[in-house]
């Protein structure tokens, strides 16, 4: 295999922090397994702490035997290219406009839809004063069918104290006074109603003052690293009305649009940006470009080591640091596997990269083209197939399918993305190391004793244990069960046409299971009535 790295030296203080902070989260044992998950408790709204970890994939048992992997063969490029330029740290005054621009130029093959919205971002990124200074322009298309008198923003870093200072907002030039900012939320009052099948042009330029991150969170800056996730104000969907629900401890709250978005950024010459994009030059912007994606999130360090291979067209890309070289190259070939794999059973992957990024926190998480993974799976990697390195990084490269192509309200059915994605973990192994299936069912799920309603959404999970058991866990048996009813080749041939069907768009459960009972005639109403609670 072919790498090359970028970093800088490491003083021996900071050394030995990080492998402190390791020591730390390392005593973070898995939680413990309950017996069973009380019955469907009543909806319950509770408002979470910022600083409260996002939505975890579940820890699992370590320590078991590995299956090494076998010798990548395919050829790789013989370098990696992070082009970034050296800028002045930016003062307080905001940066130049951007360069007049029209929507997103078209990649190959082209946007699937004019309609999308189109972000365009012009920021530079103070890495060592943790600060990012962003000039935002939204090309919204009213495709909702009625007028719009407002637009509802989703302003995720207003909930953390003193980060988020909007300077200005206009809307087609003209400047807008009239906006509420209330947490997470921010409402426009537009001066004429935004008629159906019209659109408009919002520029926002605001400053993040970027937090501290917490050990179990992911947004924010640590000693070495910067993640900026939700980092920027989005439109959010409207469905009869804006939805933009209340966060809580565990799972996502917020659901998203698809959206083409562009990051055009400056920052300190020795920084290298992790983002699931390949960068080019847009005069002194180095430029990253996602169509169809749900949200734009990168992570900058002056540490990163990078290694990297393709498959076919995308550019598989493993960011970590130094001292878990092992780790950061194991989860490289996983990736690709995976990659290769998903590709081949639900769609082709939506973009033409993915960065897969260590970050000191204490589990997974995934974006458009990006997942996070705690650097304790690194520290507990010796190589091979089996462990949480192993699962829970393919399972979140699957949520590039199940969240990122197929869109869902991951509040209220949580289900349809995690339980896709944690029964993937299947597929992939059945597909590669057909030998660890039942190493998986007793590591990833049983070792748990799963129970509960897969439809338990995040308000009414009960307490994390509860809730993880019930929609990732116990959802891996309902898709077990419900891929021996259906059939393993109409079950392959229902999630291809899932795929295909929901691309770029939203999916319920009643359009999963109409979907299903379309694909193939077979009553799976005792499967309904022992894992759901709602009535599809």
């Amino acid at each position: 295999m072919m790498k090359t790295a970028f970093s800088v030296r490491r003083s021996a203080a900071r050394f030995a922090f990080h492998f402190l902070l390791l020591a730390l989260l390392s005593s973070c044992a898995s939680p413990s397994p309950t017996a069973a998950a009380p019955a469907f408790p009543t909806f319950i709204l509770i408002t979470q702490d910022p600083n409260a970890s996002p939505t975890p994939t579940p820890f699992q048992p370590s320590g078991q035997v590995s299956t090494p992997l076998p010798t990548f063969t395919q050829s790789l490029p013989a370098t990696v290219t992070a082009t970034i330029t050296q800028t002045p740290l930016p003062t307080n005054t905001a940066p130049p406009p951007p360069p007049a621009t029209g929507s997103v130029p078209p990649t190959s093959p082209p946007p699937a839809t004019a309609s999308r919205a189109n972000y365009i971002l012009y920021s530079t990124l103070d890495f060592a004063g943790k600060t990012i200074t962003t000039d935002q322009t939204i090309r919204y298309y009213n495709s909702t069918g009625v007028a719009l008198s407002e637009l509802v923003f989703s302003v995720q870093p207003n909930r953390y104290g003193n980060t988020f200072l909007l300077n200005s907002i206009l809307q087609d030039g003209t400047p807008l006074t009239s906006y509420t900012l209330d947490g997470q939320r921010m409402t426009v009052s537009l001066p004429q109603a935004l008629q159906p099948n019209t659109a408009t042009t919002i520029a926002i330029n605001f400053k993040l003052n970027i937090p501290k991150k917490t050990a179990d969170g992911v947004f924010g800056y640590d000693f070495n690293q910067i993640n900026l996730v939700d980092w920027y104000p989005f439109i959010v969907p409207y469905k009869g009305g804006w939805v933009l629900h209340d966060s809580m401890p565990w799972g996502e709250h917020l659901v998203y649009d698809a959206t083409d978005v562009e990051l055009n950024i400056k920052t300190d010459s020795d920084v290298v940006i992790a983002a699931g994009a390949t960068p080019d030059q847009n005069g002194d912007w180095d430029r990253y470009r996602l169509y169809g994606a749900r949200t734009f999130a990168f992570s900058a360090s002056d540490e990163f080591l990078v290694s990297e291979s393709t498959t076919g067209n995308v550019a598989v890309r493993s960011y970590y640091f130094d001292g878990y070289q092992t780790g950061g190259e194991g989860i490289l070939l996983l990736g690709t596997k995976a990659i290769e794999t998903f590709s081949a059973q639900y769609a082709p992957y939506p973009h033409q990269a993915i960065a897969i990024v260590q970050s000191d926190m204490h589990d997974g998480l995934e974006y458009d083209g990006l997942v996070f993974l705690a650097s304790d799976f690194y520290s507990q990697y010796s190589g091979g197939s089996r462990g949480n390195l192993a699962t829970i990084g393919v399972h979140e490269i699957a949520h590039q399918w199940w969240f990122g192509l197929v869109g869902n309200d991951q509040a209220l059915e949580p289900w349809l993305d995690e339980a896709l994605s944690i029964y993937s973990e299947r597929i992939f192994y059945e597909n590669n190391y057909p030998a660890n299936i039942s190493w998986w069912w007793q590591f990833r799920v049983d070792y748990f004793k799963p129970s509960g309603y897969v439809d338990t959404n995040i308000y009414n999970g009960g307490s994390f244990r509860t809730y993880t058991n019930a929609v990732y866990l116990n959802g891996a048996h309902f898709m077990d069960d419900l891929r021996e009813r259906m059939g393993y080749g109409n079950f392959s041939k229902f999630l291809k046409e899932y795929a295909r069907r929901y691309s770029h768009g939203h999916a319920t459960s009643a359009d999963f299971f109409a979907l299903m009972r379309e694909t193939v005639n077979v009553n799976i109403d005792d499967l309904l009535d022992k894992y759901f609670y709602g009535s599809y």
